[in-house]
């Protein structure tokens, strides 16, 4: 190797080149994780060939350059032919007298006062922990208690390249507060294989700038080394700004290495920085900016940015002061403010930053789409805000009559349908006069109309104090309602809306189809008209959504910022006390507003004989369900809801199935309780089963069962699946032989039933009797089926195939929230009679039988569970909540559970022999 310098390139050099690169590498990169494979990767290189044919050694410095970068991917590995290279012989700062060290220090750091008391702090050298020591003093008087003193930072780094990272952790400790201490970095050492934590310092001596001022760090791509160091850790500590260039992404410490005796150099990183808080470092990659600009506008966009943060605190108090007096939910004032006050606002850099940021917190915690901070620049148009103020109406009956006639356009269409539309909702200021109007010219003549269209598609709003008179007419006169409620937080008043004592006209009632057209279109006091039609149940919804304007609020600027914030200041209670918070009114038939009154005519069809399909779903479940006085009282719930209107928002057979599902399970408490669609007849949920022949039987055995031996001899049998007694008959030999025999002398017995749904029920006394002595026979359980009207008394069979597993050994049966009606009756009969300890979930409370009946001659069928079992111990009914485990668990805990207390008892059994 000594001659490699002189030889000429010949084909056993550069394998030793290879090679020695290599050894340097596997002592000193600093990522020797990524170095496996590396042998064979030069063997490859090697057998190749084609680095042995180059003859010019700088193509050869070249070409292993790129070798070595795409192999580590480390573009700071480069290899070098340099004959002529002398390293150069720094002196170490410390070791410098303290007169150049000042000298050095005076040269490289400058700090000013700027206006608004900005301090400005410029370091284009990071000095390391000994020549800070050195100067303590001089730097604590003349700098960092002089910056101490000001308001804000711009700390400018932009011409740092230079420095030692073992001073980064004096410059974090005095924008820190000292206490607790903060772990910044850590830094890895190859050739020392050592590693060593950096942490900020304790108080001490002299002033801190804190926590609590702003701070914003320049940068610029020339920044390097321990500058670069400093930027990301006070970034990642959102403890300052970054602005400017993304950094030049250096090294921690970088040696340039000789490879053997030759004229060839490594330059390989030989320690690396990882951020506690990322994971990551700003090696390679360099320090990204949080506000991007170049180096050279750097400073005056620091400048501008700190002037609008100095104005947050400003624009937050005046939004609270805004919220305090003007929000219409006062109960949430106090947290909402509380809230503000602790918003991160960090990363905010602009007005357009502080309302978004403050926007989005605020909307998440109030849960209010209408309280809304917004950028308003002087090029955007303000919004048009919500307004009760409509003016007052003449009350000359002529120009009365006119205003009548104009509003409202009346008409009766085919079927017998009347049409009544209005754009506009009129202010009721002239009261008696207007109202006698409105009942001669509009509801005297919809007075025998079949059904009525109330068409709102083209109504952008008007006055809400008609409101109530025309809810008034949609109802009947002997009933009285509360419409809506509205809080005024600017007046601090609450007035209720309710049915007019007296109406002049004829009214509408409430037994005939109402259907209220919308749009896109429809705004403001049309969208409270049909949201109330929806609630209060009087009238069927069809079109499209509404705009969602309407909000009820007003805007405030924020002055002297661009910014401004949207208080509701009016609430809206409908009659069952919920807030509409706005948002448009969703129709309960979406379709396009042109083709809306054609839809009605198919709505109004189809409400035709809602009503016998309502009772025909009540006389099945009177007929089939398992309890008949809950079938009692279901079926008469149902039309007491068609009769008070809850089935107006049914508009077809998907949502009636789904309308009467809710209200069967709402009134019964019986989730198994389901109608649905569909357009062909069902298929029979219990068919007889097809019994298997001999080969189908195992493989069926193979599907629906797992068995294994546990430590401890204890059994684990898996069954996911109730099988029907004839077919677990016919399985029956090859059942026992290639399952139960496997754990049947077991200690003990995990039963899984985790993923069992169900199935059959025929087969459960078999299956228990396992469970038992042959004597005396146990009662399992009673069945009473109202098809039949029989009552079963099911007990334990007097013979099985193959050995029982007896009554003296312990059984665990692990559940979940999928374990469903055939499998619950088994788990709960074990269970009852103390014969298995539950370990899991509780299950999903199924039905042992349901049957699928037609509603009347439409596509509506009913699943109505039309069984119910009695407990063997109680002799009452089981509930349909499910199965409530002995030993409540997550469903992926239950097996390590129920092993644990099978260790537990055995220990126990163990100790008191």
């Amino acid at each position: 190797m000594l001659l490699l310098s002189t030889q000429p390139v010949n084909s056993s050099f550069q394998p030793a080149l290879v090679m020695e690169m290599a050894k340097i590498l596997m002592q000193n990169y600093c990522f020797p994780e990524n170095l496996v494979g590396m042998q064979e990767a030069i063997q490859q290189a090697l057998k190749s060939g084609e680095i042995l044919q180059i003859s010019d050694k700088k193509t050869l410095a070249a070409v292993l350059t790129a070798g070595v970068q795409g192999a580590l991917n480390d573009p700071r590995l480069t290899v070098s032919y340099e004959p002529n290279f002398v390293p150069l012989q720094t002196q170490a700062l410390p070791s410098l007298p303290v007169e150049q060290l000042i000298w050095l220090v005076r040269n490289s750091v400058k700090l000013d006062i700027l206006e608004n008391n900005v301090g400005y702090l410029r370091i284009d050298r990071i000095i390391g922990r000994e020549t800070s020591m050195k100067l303590g003093s001089l730097l604590r008087d003349n700098i960092w208690d002089r910056v101490a003193e000001t308001s804000s930072l711009i700390f400018d780094l932009r011409y740092s390249t230079a420095g030692e990272l073992s001073g980064v952790p004096f410059i974090i400790s005095y924008f820190s507060d000292g206490e607790p201490l903060i772990h910044i970095d850590t830094v890895y050492d190859r050739p020392s294989n050592t590693t060593k934590e950096l942490w900020t310092k304790p108080s001490k001596a002299g002033k801190k700038y804190g926590e609590k001022k702003d701070v914003i760090v320049l940068t610029s791509r020339r920044t390097v080394g321990a500058a670069e160091a400093v930027a990301y850790t006070l970034k990642n500590l959102k403890r300052a700004i970054i602005v400017g260039e993304r950094t030049a992404g250096g090294s921690v410490k970088v040696q340039k290495i000789r490879i053997a005796q030759s004229d060839f150099y490594i330059t390989v990183p030989v320690a690396r920085s990882v951020n506690p808080i990322t994971g990551k470092s700003w090696e390679v990659s360099g320090v990204s900016p949080t506000v991007s600009v170049t180096a050279k506008e750097a400073f005056a966009k620091s400048k501008s940015l700190l002037a609008v943060r100095r104005s947050i605190p400003k624009v937050v108090q005046s939004i609270s002061d805004v919220m305090r007096r003007w929000y219409a939910f006062t109960d949430r004032v106090p947290v909402l403010l509380q809230h503000l006050q602790s918003v991160d606002l960090f990363s905010v850099g602009s007005e357009g930053d502080l309302a978004v940021v403050l926007n989005h917190n605020l909307q998440s915690v109030s849960d209010d789409s209408r309280l809304i901070i917004k950028y308003t620049p002087d090029d955007v148009p303000p919004e048009v805000e919500d307004t009760l103020e409509v003016s007052s109406v003449s009350d000359d009956k002529e120009l009365l009559r006119e205003l009548v006639d104009a509003t409202f356009t009346v008409e009766i269409l085919p079927n017998n349908t009347g049409y009544l539309r209005f754009d506009t909702f009129v202010e009721w200021s002239a009261g008696a006069k207007l109202e006698e109007l409105i009942a001669e010219r509009v509801w005297k003549p919809l007075e025998d109309t079949s059904n009525l269209i109330i068409d709102l598609r083209n109504n952008t709003g008007g006055s809400s104090t008609s409101l109530a008179l025309i809810l008034s007419y949609l109802q009947d006169t002997s009933q009285r309602h509360l419409f809506f409620t509205v809080y005024d937080r600017f007046k601090n008043t609450t007035t209720e809306y309710s049915t007019l004592s007296q109406i002049t006209g004829p009214s509408y009632g409430s037994t005939r189809g109402v259907y209220v057209l919308t749009s896109h279109y429809t705004a403001s006091v049309g969208e409270e008209f049909a949201y109330l039609m929806q609630s209060l149940h009087f009238g069927t919804v069809v079109g499209e959504i509404t705009s969602g304007t309407l909000m009820h609020s007003k805007t405030f600027q924020i002055e002297p910022t661009d910014i401004t914030i949207t208080v509701p200041f009016i609430n809206f209670l409908d009659n069952n006390g919920e807030y509409w918070l706005g948002g448009g009114v969703v129709p309960d038939a979406i379709v396009l507003a042109e083709e809306a009154v054609e839809h009605v005519y198919e709505i109004a069809g189809f409400h035709q004989g809602l009503r016998s399909l309502i009772a025909q779903t009540g006389e099945q479940l009177e007929k089939h369900y398992a309890f008949h006085e809950m079938a009692h009282e279901a079926s008469e719930e149902l039309l007491s809801k068609w009769a008070n209107g809850l089935y107006r928002s049914v508009v077809d057979f998907e949502s009636l199935a789904s309308q009467l599902t809710t209200d069967l399970q709402e009134t019964s408490g019986d989730h198994r309780l389901h109608v649905f669609h569909s357009d062909i007849e069902p298929e029979s949920l219990h068919d007889v089963p097809k019994v298997p022949t001999a080969e189908e039987a195992g493989y069926l055995i193979d599907a629906l069962f797992k068995t294994e031996i546990l430590p401890g001899n204890v059994g684990y049998l898996r069954v996911d699946m109730m099988a029907d007694i004839e077919v677990v008959k016919a399985a029956g030999p090859q059942l026992v032989k290639m399952v139960w025999s496997k754990i049947v002398n077991t200690d003990a017995l995990i039963l899984d039933m985790r993923y069992n749904t169900g199935g059959y029920s025929t087969a459960i006394p078999y299956l228990c009797t396992y469970f038992f002595d042959a004597k005396p026979l146990r009662h399992l359980y009673t069945v009473f089926d109202r098809t039949t009207g029989n009552t079963t008394v099911v007990m334990s069979l007097p013979k099985v195939r193959g050995q029982r597993y007896g009554s003296a050994k312990a059984i665990y049966i692990l559940t979940s929230h999928m374990t469903g009606s055939a499998a619950e009756v088994l788990i709960r009969t074990m269970k009852d009679l103390n014969r298995a300890t539950v370990i899991g979930e509780p299950t999903a409370g199924g039905s042992l039988s349901s049957g699928t009946y037609q509603i009347g001659e439409s596509v509506l069928y009913a699943s109505i569970p039309n069984q119910f079992v009695l407990s063997a111990v109680t002799e009452r009914p089981w509930n349909i909540s499910g199965v409530e485990p002995n030993v409540p668990t997550h469903a992926s805990a239950a097996l390590n559970v129920a092993q644990r207390i099978i260790t537990a008892r055995v220990l126990k059994r163990d100790r008191g022999k």
